[in-house]
């Protein structure tokens, strides 16, 4: 049983013992019975007043609460939807105050959250207001009278940071641009004469409207700047180098060029008109220095010419450089010249490069060439005829190669340009061939008369004799040599040893034929036999160049058979008489 129920039992028997404890006082007092009625009647009226009181009154809580419950359903139901969350679901089997309750609290909740979220959105579109005014872009389109959903505020929480991310890209954009707009003034001298200009250089960076067209006109700006920053840097660079080139050309002294110096680099205004001034003087001197200017442009041009490999129909197709009347005119015509040169040279320059590395090449090759032919070259000392025989077969298998390449790039670029490539008036590749014809021309032509003088040297030798190769020492007669002099019909011979030579009045070398051996002391001279029976080849043989024989135990001084040093009386007509002999022997 409940509290409740056992509290209204208790609340009866109160009752009934307060009844009857005045029925008993109305007893002690004798109160008549209708007057027991009416008083009785009064107590019931006051306790069912009081009864209808609180009975009326918890109806009408009840009725409250039911009105209560009814508002909460119906302002839940629209925040719900609001709000984009699902119906609060009622617990079954509640009582209306738990109903009630549950429903406010629910309801206070979703009015909680649906503040939040709109103070969510005021923030939001505060933030979009400042970006939207720096960036110069329409705010972001959102409706501000109703509750937006968790997605939305989502989507707008996403539109901002791109914002910020515009915004920090575009301002580091206009920084590093505004960076490079301030440098190019100074480096120009220029000054900020427009609002724009002003705003950008003057103003605060964060007054700077960030917008599409204030970045585009930013850049242009920029442009602007740097194209007449080029342009000046060009104009100086031009006036730098036609002040070089008028150095050169007059021969200015090195102390006028160092006055100069601290012009040679930038280009700010007071840099241009420095240079500017020096240039004009030098055009004044150049004007009054006519002939020297146009020599000096002869000696560039030739220069150009010898690199570009012209000819010298090609040279002499200027007629002005033999011109002699020298005026503005012709410097004029010299200075065009120069210029299409240069540019045809610096358009081929790999080519010509090329070119001119096949150049080298052969020049080395050729010199290798000579000396491999040089007998000379086998005296040499430190190992250079190694390195020489190594570069010469690195030299015969690198041409090849080169040609080869360079034979394909000009073949290219003929066909790019459609006109042959000429090399000193010839195309490359006939040139080519035409030295390499020329080389083996040589080598054949060199080896002929190395033929031709072998031969002819042969046949001296068959008629006069061969002279040796290696020279002989002279010895120096002393009072104490044991030689023997002896005069032989106004020619004297010295006889020093068995190995020394017969030198004749004439200082030649004489190599003595055979002669016969002398008799025996008392007896008569043998006769010498015949020289052309005798089979004279193998002494020949043994005797050319040779100065001892030892043969059968007999030792053969100059082709002379002693037995023992033997001192001989011989003239002039004798000794021609055994060359004739020898050289007769020899032929046979």
């Amino acid at each position: 049983m409940r509290r409740s129920e056992v509290l209204a039992e208790e609340s009866v028997v109160c009752l009934q013992k307060a009844l009857n404890h005045l029925r008993e006082i109305w007893e002690l007092i004798g109160i008549p019975e209708d007057q027991r009625l009416q008083r009785t009647e009064v107590v019931k009226k006051h306790i069912k007043s009081l009864l209808d009181m609180m009975i009326a009154e918890e109806e009408s809580l009840k009725e409250r609460l039911l009105k209560s419950i009814s508002f909460c359903r119906k302002e839940l139901d629209a925040l719900c939807k609001e709000l984009n969350v699902e119906t609060f679901e009622e617990k079954e089997e509640s009582t209306i105050l738990q109903l009630e309750k549950d429903l406010r609290t629910r309801v206070e909740l979703m009015l909680k959250k649906r503040k939040e979220r709109m103070n969510e959105l005021k923030l939001l579109q505060e933030q979009d207001q400042d970006l939207c005014e720096i960036l110069c872009m329409t705010p972001y389109s959102i409706d501000n009278t109703s509750v937006p959903s968790l997605e939305e505020l989502n989507q707008f929480r996403q539109h901002l940071e791109t914002l910020a991310e515009t915004k920090a890209s575009r301002r580091e954009e206009f920084i590093s641009t505004k960076r490079q707009i301030i440098l190019c003034m100074e480096e120009l001298d220029h000054s900020p004469d427009t609002s724009f200009e002003r705003d950008v250089v003057c103003e605060d960076e964060d007054a700077f409207c960030l917008s599409v067209e204030n970045i585009a006109a930013l850049q242009t700006l920029l442009r602007q700047l740097e194209l007449q920053k080029a342009q000046n840097e060009a104009v100086c660079e031009g006036l730098r180098s036609r002040i070089r080139e008028l150095w050169d050309r007059l021969q200015i002294p090195l102390e006028e060029r160092e006055a100069l110096a601290m012009y040679m680099t930038g280009s700010k205004a007071k840099i241009r008109k420095a240079l500017q001034s020096e240039a004009d003087r030098l055009e004044e001197l150049k004007n009054q220095n006519m002939k020297k200017v146009i020599e000096a442009i002869r000696v560039e041009l030739s220069t150009y010419w010898e690199k570009c490999f012209f000819s010298q129909e090609q040279k002499q197709a200027f007629a002005p450089y033999f011109d002699e009347e020298f005026t503005e005119t012709l410097l004029q015509r010299h200075d065009v010249e120069l210029v299409q040169v240069k540019e045809y040279y610096e358009t081929h320059k790999e080519l010509f490069e090329g070119v001119q590395k096949w150049e080298d090449s052969w020049k080395l090759f050729l010199e290798f060439e000579r000396k491999a032919s040089d007998p000379s070259r086998f005296t040499n000392r430190g190992g250079n005829l190694l390195k020489e025989e190594k570069q010469r077969a690195k030299l015969q298998k690198t041409l090849p190669k080169l040609e080869e390449e360079l034979k394909t790039r000009i073949e290219q670029w003929e066909q790019e340009h459609s006109k042959a490539f000429v090399v000193n008036g010839q195309k490359f590749m006939e040139y080519v061939t035409e030295q390499w014809e020329t080389h083996r021309l040589e080598k054949e032509k060199a080896k002929q008369e190395r033929q031709l003088k072998k031969t002819q040297q042969t046949e001296t030798e068959m008629l006069y004799g061969s002279t040796p190769r290696t020279p002989s020492k002279r010895r120096v007669l002393g009072p104490n040599t044991p030689g023997k002099v002896r005069k032989l019909n106004s020619t004297t011979v010295s006889t020093v040893t068995p190995n020394s030579t017969i030198r004749s009045v004439f200082a030649g070398t004489v190599y003595h034929s055979p002669m016969s051996r002398p008799p025996p002391a008392g007896g008569k001279p043998s006769k010498t036999p015949s020289r052309l029976g005798q089979k004279a080849a193998p002494l020949g043989r043994q005797g050319h160049n040779k100065e001892n024989i030892e043969l059968s135990g007999s030792i053969l001084t100059g082709g002379c058979p002693y037995s023992a040093p033997l001192q001989r009386n011989l003239t002039i007509n004798s000794v021609a008489s055994t060359y004739s002999e020898f050289a007769v022997i020899f032929l046979f």
